[in-house]
């Protein structure tokens, strides 16, 4: 089960959408990474390399986003974000 996150500054409150949301903001660095990586080798075993990083953040990107989604269906992810205060 999720547990509350304990921290103000997120603005998801349970661990577990904030868990999937830095899990994305991998799979982003790690696609990112894979293309400055490809356009930058200097052999082929870089390009294998830069490869299989931007197959596997393509891959950990749709696996977090179909939970993320599933968390969404749920009412999970809609719960967890913070109400904003107006001051």
């Amino acid at each position: 089960m999720c547990k509350p996150n304990k921290s103000d500054k997120t603005v998801l409150k349970k661990e577990c959408d904030i868990n999937i949301a830095q899990t994305i903001d991998l799979a982003h660095e790690m696609i990112r990474l894979a293309h400055t990586g490809y356009e930058q080798r200097e052999d082929p075993g870089c390009g294998i390399l830069y490869g299989i990083l931007l197959d596997s953040g393509y891959r950990l990107l749709e696996l977090a986003q179909k939970e993320k989604q599933a968390h969404v269906q749920k009412g999970w992810w809609d719960n967890s974000i913070k109400k904003e205060s107006i001051e």
